[in-house]
């Protein structure tokens, strides 16, 4: 599955999936931009690990909810690589409170990141994917999206909105022979995971049939695979990544 050549964007990338996902993908050859908002250390050490391998890395520093700075990133990207072949829609925040309690502000923040960076990062490299020889976009959406998760109306309807925005950029690329899929992890080994207090993963830990927790790794073979030229037949997917969760 190699990826030499291709120019890969991915958001959030400094850390958790998104790293994991930029540095799979610069282990194939790809020339990935790491894309990152505040962990400035972080993304530089995604760099130079890809740097090392057999791909080619930049970082590029972008809040992806704010159109002016993702189009600056296009900029960074295109400059350094040529046109975007792949764009990974990584990014994401939580402000996890009951629905009774949750702000405007608590749900206009999870939309603007979780959606609207979304519609950003996929606005600006929207011609390129189209136009380039079997182009990808992958969103990385969850498991929370179908379930629905308490206290996370926000984060949830977030998610959730991907399958049908993913689904309707492959009906409108796919005569280019570009494809659009999403992967719906399930609860994956990251800081955000950490986060959660024990009661709670040990009844998470009870609803999953493979009784673990999922490691980055488990996720970023898939992203992989959809990168590559393996997955031209495939699009306007949900692939649930989640241990055997019903959904």
């Amino acid at each position: 599955m190699s990826l030499d050549g291709r120019t890969c964007l991915v958001t959030g990338a400094s850390k958790g999936i998104g790293r994991g996902i930029a540095e799979e993908l610069g282990g194939q050859g790809a020339n990935v931009v790491v894309n990152y908002r505040s962990s400035e250390s972080e993304a530089y050490e995604v760099r130079d690990i890809i740097d090392e391998g057999s791909g080619e890395a930049i970082v590029a520093q972008a809040d992806v909810a704010n159109f002016d700075e993702v189009e600056e990133m296009y900029e960074t990207a295109t400059e350094a690589f040529g046109s975007v072949d792949v764009l990974v829609n990584n990014a994401g925040i939580t402000i996890d409170k009951k629905f009774e309690n949750m702000t405007r502000e608590d749900w206009d923040r999870v939309m603007d990141v979780n959606l609207g960076g979304v519609y950003n990062c996929t606005k600006v490299c929207f011609d390129d994917i189209r136009a380039a020889h079997e182009g990808r976009l992958i969103n990385i959406s969850s498991v929370v999206g179908q379930q629905g998760n308490y206290g996370q109306a926000n984060y949830a309807t977030t998610k959730s909105g991907l399958f049908g925005f993913t689904r309707t950029i492959a009906l409108e690329i796919a005569r280019e022979g570009s494809t659009a899929n999403c992967v719906a992890p399930g609860f994956v080994m990251t800081d955000m995971l950490a986060d959660v207090p024990d009661r709670v993963r040990e009844n998470i830990l009870e609803r999953i049939p493979l009784n673990r927790f999922a490691q980055v790794e488990d996720i970023v073979g898939i992203v992989r695979f959809l990168a590559s030229e393996e997955s031209s037949y495939m699009t306007g997917q949900v692939l649930g990544v989640n241990g055997g969760m019903e959904w």
